[in-house]
């Protein structure tokens, strides 16, 4: 396969990762606004899930651009 290829399939699969993480994250973002909304404490769980998924998709993000920046240059 060609590198340019292989680069574009990386790059797509880097983009349903994000989302995937992005729809984990949602869930417990909705728990913490539901938190600060009911003037509750949130759940610890819900806040280390949240800064988790939050960490894995900066790291994601970086790698896509990372991948993006050497398609452009071929």
């Amino acid at each position: 396969m060609s590198r340019k290829g292989d680069l574009k399939r990386k790059i797509a699969e880097s983009e349903r990762e994000i989302e995937e993480l992005e729809r984990k994250r949602g869930r417990s973002q909705s728990a913490l606004l539901e938190a600060i909304i009911n003037a509750q404490t949130p759940n610890p769980t819900d806040v280390e899930y949240f800064k988790v998924y939050t960490s894995l998709i900066e790291v994601e993000r970086k790698n896509m651009q990372k991948l993006r920046d050497e398609l452009a240059k071929l």
